[in-house]
Protein backbone atom coordinates (compact mmCIF):
# COMPACT_ATOMS: atom_id res chain seq x y z
CA UNK A 1 0.00 0.00 0.00
CA UNK A 2 1.42 3.39 -1.04
CA UNK A 3 0.18 6.65 0.48
CA UNK A 4 1.26 9.43 -1.87
CA UNK A 5 -1.09 12.17 -0.68
CA UNK A 6 -2.21 12.89 2.88
CA UNK A 7 -5.26 15.02 2.13
CA UNK A 8 -7.89 14.23 -0.52
CA UNK A 9 -10.74 16.60 0.49
CA UNK A 10 -13.14 13.65 0.16
CA UNK A 11 -13.90 13.80 3.89
CA UNK A 12 -14.83 17.48 3.93
CA UNK A 13 -18.53 16.62 3.76
CA UNK A 14 -18.40 14.56 6.98
CA UNK A 15 -18.19 11.19 5.27
CA UNK A 16 -15.37 8.70 4.83
CA UNK A 17 -14.94 5.59 2.74
CA UNK A 18 -14.50 2.09 4.11
CA UNK A 19 -12.17 -0.42 2.52
CA UNK A 20 -14.33 -1.80 -0.26
CA UNK A 21 -15.75 1.57 -1.28
CA UNK A 22 -18.76 2.06 1.00
CA UNK A 23 -19.34 5.68 2.05
CA UNK A 24 -20.28 6.16 5.71
CA UNK A 25 -20.66 9.10 8.07
CA UNK A 26 -17.56 9.81 10.14
CA UNK A 27 -19.56 9.49 13.34
CA UNK A 28 -20.91 6.05 12.41
CA UNK A 29 -20.44 3.27 14.93
CA UNK A 30 -17.97 1.40 12.72
CA UNK A 31 -15.78 4.48 12.29
CA UNK A 32 -16.00 5.10 16.05
CA UNK A 33 -14.84 1.52 16.61
CA UNK A 34 -11.72 1.63 14.44
CA UNK A 35 -11.04 5.21 15.51
CA UNK A 36 -10.93 4.10 19.14
CA UNK A 37 -8.63 1.22 18.22
CA UNK A 38 -6.38 3.79 16.54
CA UNK A 39 -6.45 5.89 19.72
CA UNK A 40 -5.39 2.82 21.69
CA UNK A 41 -2.58 2.14 19.23
CA UNK A 42 -1.34 5.71 19.67
CA UNK A 43 -1.17 5.24 23.44
CA UNK A 44 0.79 2.04 22.90
CA UNK A 45 3.23 4.12 20.86
CA UNK A 46 3.67 6.43 23.87
CA UNK A 47 4.27 3.37 26.06
CA UNK A 48 7.01 2.14 23.71
CA UNK A 49 8.62 5.59 23.56
CA UNK A 50 8.83 5.81 27.35
CA UNK A 51 9.85 2.17 27.70
CA UNK A 52 13.11 2.91 25.85
CA UNK A 53 14.29 4.74 28.96
CA UNK A 54 12.67 2.30 31.36
CA UNK A 55 15.12 0.91 33.97
CA UNK A 56 13.96 -2.70 33.55
CA UNK A 57 16.81 -5.22 34.03
CA UNK A 58 18.23 -6.50 30.75
CA UNK A 59 17.88 -10.08 31.99
CA UNK A 60 14.14 -9.66 32.61
CA UNK A 61 12.11 -12.75 31.75
CA UNK A 62 9.74 -10.89 29.40
CA UNK A 63 10.76 -9.04 26.23
CA UNK A 64 8.29 -6.20 26.74
CA UNK A 65 9.43 -4.22 23.69
CA UNK A 66 8.69 -7.19 21.43
CA UNK A 67 5.31 -7.69 23.10
CA UNK A 68 4.37 -4.02 22.70
CA UNK A 69 5.41 -4.00 19.04
CA UNK A 70 3.35 -7.14 18.37
CA UNK A 71 0.32 -5.61 20.09
CA UNK A 72 0.61 -2.47 17.96
CA UNK A 73 0.74 -4.56 14.79
CA UNK A 74 -2.30 -6.57 15.83
CA UNK A 75 -4.20 -3.36 16.65
CA UNK A 76 -3.44 -2.14 13.14
CA UNK A 77 -4.80 -5.46 11.83
CA UNK A 78 -7.90 -5.14 13.97
CA UNK A 79 -8.50 -1.56 12.84
CA UNK A 80 -8.13 -2.56 9.18
CA UNK A 81 -10.70 -5.31 9.63
CA UNK A 82 -13.15 -2.90 11.27
CA UNK A 83 -12.53 -0.39 8.46
CA UNK A 84 -13.56 -2.94 5.83
CA UNK A 85 -17.14 -2.79 4.61
CA UNK A 86 -19.25 -5.78 5.76
CA UNK A 87 -19.24 -8.64 3.27
CA UNK A 88 -16.09 -7.42 1.49
CA UNK A 89 -13.25 -9.85 0.94
CA UNK A 90 -10.08 -7.98 0.04
CA UNK A 91 -6.67 -9.25 -1.05
CA UNK A 92 -4.06 -9.46 1.72
CA UNK A 93 -6.71 -8.75 4.34
CA UNK A 94 -5.25 -8.96 7.87
CA UNK A 95 -6.72 -11.30 10.44
CA UNK A 96 -7.31 -11.85 14.14
CA UNK A 97 -7.11 -15.56 14.94
CA UNK A 98 -7.66 -17.70 18.05
CA UNK A 99 -3.88 -18.17 18.16
CA UNK A 100 -3.47 -14.42 18.70
CA UNK A 101 -5.83 -14.58 21.68
CA UNK A 102 -3.87 -17.54 23.00
CA UNK A 103 -0.65 -15.53 22.72
CA UNK A 104 -2.19 -12.79 24.88
CA UNK A 105 -3.17 -15.44 27.42
CA UNK A 106 0.41 -16.77 27.41
CA UNK A 107 1.71 -13.23 28.06
CA UNK A 108 -0.73 -12.87 30.95
CA UNK A 109 0.26 -16.22 32.43
CA UNK A 110 3.98 -15.44 32.15
CA UNK A 111 3.55 -12.10 33.92
CA UNK A 112 1.35 -13.60 36.61
CA UNK A 113 4.01 -16.10 37.65
CA UNK A 114 6.12 -13.17 38.94
CA UNK A 115 3.30 -11.12 40.50
CA UNK A 116 1.75 -11.49 43.92
CA UNK A 117 -2.03 -12.02 43.99
CA UNK A 118 -4.04 -8.85 44.56
CA UNK A 119 -6.06 -8.55 47.75
CA UNK A 120 -7.63 -5.27 46.66
CA UNK A 121 -8.00 -3.13 43.53
CA UNK A 122 -4.95 -1.03 42.72
CA UNK A 123 -4.86 2.63 41.76
CA UNK A 124 -3.61 3.22 38.19
CA UNK A 125 -0.01 4.43 38.27
CA UNK A 126 3.34 2.89 39.15
CA UNK A 127 5.60 5.06 37.04
CA UNK A 128 5.19 6.55 33.56
CA UNK A 129 5.08 3.29 31.58
CA UNK A 130 2.66 1.46 33.90
CA UNK A 131 0.47 4.58 34.10
CA UNK A 132 0.18 4.75 30.31
CA UNK A 133 -0.48 0.99 30.20
CA UNK A 134 -3.38 1.53 32.60
CA UNK A 135 -4.68 4.31 30.34
CA UNK A 136 -4.35 1.96 27.37
CA UNK A 137 -6.31 -0.64 29.31
CA UNK A 138 -9.25 1.73 29.81
CA UNK A 139 -9.26 2.81 26.16
CA UNK A 140 -9.13 -0.88 25.21
CA UNK A 141 -12.25 -1.48 27.29
CA UNK A 142 -13.97 1.42 25.52
CA UNK A 143 -13.02 -0.05 22.14
CA UNK A 144 -14.42 -3.38 23.29
CA UNK A 145 -17.72 -1.80 24.37
CA UNK A 146 -18.09 -0.03 21.03
CA UNK A 147 -17.35 -3.25 19.15
CA UNK A 148 -19.95 -5.09 21.22
CA UNK A 149 -22.53 -2.45 20.26
CA UNK A 150 -21.43 -2.75 16.61
CA UNK A 151 -21.67 -6.54 16.84
CA UNK A 152 -25.35 -6.21 17.79
CA UNK A 153 -26.05 -4.09 14.71
CA UNK A 154 -23.72 -5.40 12.01
CA UNK A 155 -21.69 -8.47 11.20
CA UNK A 156 -18.17 -8.34 12.62
CA UNK A 157 -15.80 -11.15 13.45
CA UNK A 158 -16.37 -12.49 16.94
CA UNK A 159 -12.65 -12.90 17.59
CA UNK A 160 -12.22 -9.12 17.48
CA UNK A 161 -14.21 -8.70 20.68
CA UNK A 162 -12.41 -11.63 22.28
CA UNK A 163 -9.04 -10.14 21.36
CA UNK A 164 -9.88 -6.76 22.88
CA UNK A 165 -11.25 -8.41 26.00
CA UNK A 166 -8.06 -10.41 26.51
CA UNK A 167 -5.86 -7.48 25.52
CA UNK A 168 -7.30 -5.35 28.32
CA UNK A 169 -6.36 -8.05 30.82
CA UNK A 170 -2.88 -8.29 29.29
CA UNK A 171 -2.34 -4.54 29.57
CA UNK A 172 -3.33 -4.68 33.24
CA UNK A 173 -0.82 -7.38 34.13
CA UNK A 174 1.85 -5.76 31.95
CA UNK A 175 1.38 -2.54 33.93
CA UNK A 176 1.88 -4.47 37.16
CA UNK A 177 4.85 -6.42 35.78
CA UNK A 178 6.68 -3.31 34.55
CA UNK A 179 5.98 -1.50 37.83
CA UNK A 180 7.52 -4.39 39.74
CA UNK A 181 10.52 -4.56 37.38
CA UNK A 182 11.04 -0.82 37.89
CA UNK A 183 10.74 -1.16 41.65
CA UNK A 184 7.66 1.07 41.70
CA UNK A 185 5.20 0.55 44.57
CA UNK A 186 1.58 -0.43 43.99
CA UNK A 187 -1.00 1.64 45.80
CA UNK A 188 -4.13 -0.24 46.78
CA UNK A 189 -7.60 1.27 46.75
CA UNK A 190 -8.31 2.51 50.26
CA UNK A 191 -12.05 2.21 50.35
CA UNK A 192 -13.80 4.53 52.76
CA UNK A 193 -16.78 2.69 54.18
CA UNK A 194 -19.79 4.76 55.16
CA UNK A 195 -20.63 4.87 58.89
CA UNK A 196 -23.39 2.48 59.99
CA UNK A 197 -25.92 5.28 60.55
CA UNK A 198 -25.12 6.75 57.13
CA UNK A 199 -25.58 3.34 55.51
CA UNK A 200 -28.97 3.02 57.16
CA UNK A 201 -29.97 6.44 55.88
CA UNK A 202 -28.91 5.54 52.35
CA UNK A 203 -30.89 2.31 52.49
CA UNK A 204 -33.98 4.20 53.72
CA UNK A 205 -33.69 6.68 50.87
CA UNK A 206 -33.60 3.83 48.39
CA UNK A 207 -36.98 2.51 49.50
Amino acid sequence: MRISKVYTRKGDTGKTRLAGGQDVWKDSLRVEAYGTVDELNSIMGIVRAFYKDCPVPAQASLNVEAVLRWIQNKLFDLGAILATAPGQTLKNRPCILPSHIERLEAIIDECQTELTPLKEFILPGGGKVPAFLHQARTVCRRAERICVTLLREEAIEGDLVKFLNRLSDALFVLARWVAKAQGEPEFLWEREVAPADQQGLEQTNDL
